[in-house]
């Protein structure tokens, strides 16, 4: 009687523990780090993010491309956009200003990213390398003119046309 006890209070034991580990590690949860990364024309910048999952979730070792995040409520207002096909010295000339706004209450690096059509042919691409102020920061309330101008040689091409399509301002900080 002794015996059939013991062996009852062990049983009993062992299933309550089984049991209440099962449910801990179903309701174990645990914070990871995502290793994250987007390219903005030809740089890459990295992030990274947290997020809660279960205890038995594997970890994320390589980095995640994720899209390039654009600068919330951003708006833009074209100052100046001229496109000289031909200036008579054998080049052609592009020059705008564009006002780039940050109404967020936050200071932001960037890049704009201007998409332009061109005889027909819509490219994307930033035209901060050869600005004259090329806007990497904008503070917050704030604006910045994006101020381009450059000549091209018609050695590489001529272009009868150029418009603007959009500007998007893309968040690297």
């Amino acid at each position: 009687m002794k015996n059939l006890l013991l062996i009852l209070t062990i049983i009993f034991t062992t299933t309550l523990i089984s049991c209440s580990s099962g449910d801990d590690n179903d309701n174990c949860m645990k914070t990871i780090t995502i290793p994250q990364f987007y390219t903005i024309g030809n740089q890459t910048y990295t992030t990274e993010t947290t997020q809660e999952v279960p205890c038995n979730f594997e970890e994320i070792s390589d980095p995640v491309e994720i899209a390039a995040p654009s600068l919330e409520n951003f708006n833009y207002e074209v100052l100046n956009f001229i496109y000289i096909p031909d200036t008579g010295n054998n080049t052609s000339r592009l020059e705008f200003e564009i006002r780039l706004d940050n109404p967020n209450e936050y200071d932001v690096s960037g890049v704009p990213i201007l998409t332009m059509l061109s005889d027909g042919l819509q490219t994307s691409g930033s035209y901060s390398n050869n600005a004259i102020v090329p806007c990497y920061e904008i503070s917050a309330n704030s604006s910045c003119i994006l101020t381009y101008s450059q000549e091209s040689s018609h050695d590489i091409g001529i272009l009868n046309s150029i418009e603007l399509v959009s500007v998007q301002y893309y968040v690297t900080n």
